[in-house]
């Protein structure tokens, strides 16, 4: 057959959305050396990569896909404190590099959209330290 007659690969857009989604969650895992907290050794932040594991702080991205342009929306979770802006940058820059390179596709847009902020969990003093008792004076 000539390649004029040939037939053409279409790609849904849900696959679009979860290509996008994976890359967000990577790119939530690398982390970058400049956040507050991050260990310099890794780029990574200990709590940041906890967050990134959890079941309830995976990305979620929808597309849109017409004519070789994919348009994603991806929405995250990220830990408090960190460098909401820079997280969010390498979040995007990730998603269009990870999206055209396995799709093949032009991905001028790509919306971030921070759902929630996790705050580190604190241990909770002991009920006698709370009233007072065995505090040291």
């Amino acid at each position: 057959m000539e390649p004029g007659e040939r037939g053409a690969t279409r790609i849904a857009d849900r696959v679009v959305a979860k290509i996008a989604s994976q890359a967000a969650r990577e790119a939530l895992r690398s982390g970058g050396a400049a956040d507050a907290g991050a260990d310099t050794d890794t780029g990574t932040d200990p709590g940041e990569v906890a967050l990134a594991d959890a079941v309830g702080a995976r990305p979620y991205a929808v597309a849109a896909v017409r004519g070789g342009v994919a348009r994603v929306r991806v929405a995250v979770e990220l830990g408090y404190p960190s460098d909401i802006g820079a997280r969010c940058g390498a979040v995007r820059r990730h998603v269009i590099e990870r999206v055209g390179e396995l799709t093949g596709m032009e991905v001028p847009e790509v919306a971030v959209t921070v759902e929630r902020l996790h705050m580190p969990r604190w241990e909770r003093p002991e009920r006698g330290a709370r009233r007072g008792r065995d505090r040291v004076r």
